[in-house]
Parts: structure tokens; C-alpha cells; sequence
């Protein structure tokens, strides 16, 4: 008999983190759900984009093999069953085009952190703004403090799934501290603006 600890060579069944699982295989969910009503068809597609999967084709769905990779995917494919859908869990090994699916999954995260250096971008023009109309309030401060948290939440999330290393990680991680450099700034000229009306 086979356990979690022989197969992971841990103690204690401990099972690796998801950058220790890269090159360890792939979990691939393969789903059919009913035509009828569409939402459903466009809720699991949302799910698995959540979750920072890639699509192999139709309804084939892959994620680096790791523990929490492995749950997220169990529970989705119990919410495709429950849809009264068909979904199959599958753990596998790529004999042959490895190097196009870690490409293909590379691809995928340097699109999310373009996605976030899109919304940084955003983030700095509306700091200008607050410059160019004279608007320095506590009341923007939070604002934007908010915005900047919601930014870097999104980046460790990418970071999470980002196992082998995409390229965009480094650009990223440049215009949030840019952001970080611009909040810091406005906030300086705040307090300063806050101090003199008193």
C-alpha cells in the first residue's frame, strides 16, 4: 500500500508547497456541463481563470500539481457535478511537449501581471490628478491606499500560482513599488496640506 508519505518522500505525508511541486506533473480536469442555462458554462470558465489554470483545449483544464491546486480542483469539479455536469480529476505526467504547456502556462501569469501593470499605470495617473487638481485629503489618501493594497493582494496571488518563474514578475514588482514611491509622496504633501489648515 501506497501512502501520502511514500509518494511525496515527506514525513508525516507533508506535501510539497506549490513552487516546490514544479516539474512534479500537472492536474488536469476534464468537464462537460450542460448547454442550458449558459451561466453555468461561464461560471466554471471563471472558476478555473480564478484559480490561474490554463486550457489544454475544450473543457480540459491544467494546473501544476500541488496540495492546494488539488482542492481548489476537487471543488470545482464537485460544482460542475452538483450542475449535473460530468468532470474528471486526473493527475499526469507530460510525455511529450512539456516545454509548450510550461509556455502556455508562463503566458497565462505574464498576461495577469500586464494586467496589473495596466491598473498601476491607472493608480499613477489618478495620484497626478490629485497633484494637478490641487486635491490632497485624507479622505483620497485612503482612497488610494485602498486601490494599492487591492494591487499588491493581486500580485501575491500571481505570485502564488507563478511556479516556474514568468518573465513579467520583475516589470511588475518595478511600477507597484513605483506606486508604493508615488503614495508615499502624496502622502507627505497631505499632511503637510492638513497641517497648514489647522
Amino acid at each position: 500500500m501506497t501512502t501520502d508519505q511514500d509518494r511525496t518522500g515527506a514525513p508525516g505525508g507533508d506535501r510539497p508547497t506549490a513552487g516546490e511541486s514544479a516539474g512534479r506533473g500537472w492536474l488536469l480536469l476534464i468537464y462537460r456541463v450542460p448547454p442550458e442555462p449558459t451561466r453555468l458554462r461561464s461560471t466554471v470558465w471563471r472558476r478555473i481563470k480564478s484559480l490561474g489554470a490554463i486550457y489544454l483545449q475544450n473543457s480540459v483544464a491544467a494546473l501544476p500539481a500541488s496540495a492546494a491546486n488539488e482542492r481548489s480542483l476537487r471543488k470545482l469539479r464537485r460544482e460542475i457535478v452538483d450542475m449535473s455536469g460530468t468532470a474528471v480529476l486526473l493527475s499526469a505526467g507530460v510525455l511529450v511537449g512539456e516545454s509548450e504547456v510550461r509556455a502556455s502556462f508562463q503566458t497565462a501569469r505574464n498576461d495577469e501581471y500586464e494586467e496589473i501593470v495596466d491598473k498601476c499605470q491607472d493608480f499613477l495617473a489618478q495620484v497626478q490628478k490629485e497633484y494637478d487638481e490641487n486635491h490632497f485629503t485624507y479622505a483620497e489618501l485612503e482612497e488610494n491606499e485602498v486601490d494599492l493594497v487591492k494591487l499588491k493582494n493581486w500580485f501575491a496571488k500571481i505570485v502564488d500560482r507563478d511556479v516556474f518563474g514568468a518573465s513579467g514578475r520583475a516589470a511588475c514588482e518595478q511600477y507597484l513599488d513605483k506606486c508604493e514611491q508615488s503614495l508615499e509622496a502624496y502622502a507627505v504633501r497631505v499632511y503637510a496640506e492638513e497641517a497648514e489648515g489647522q
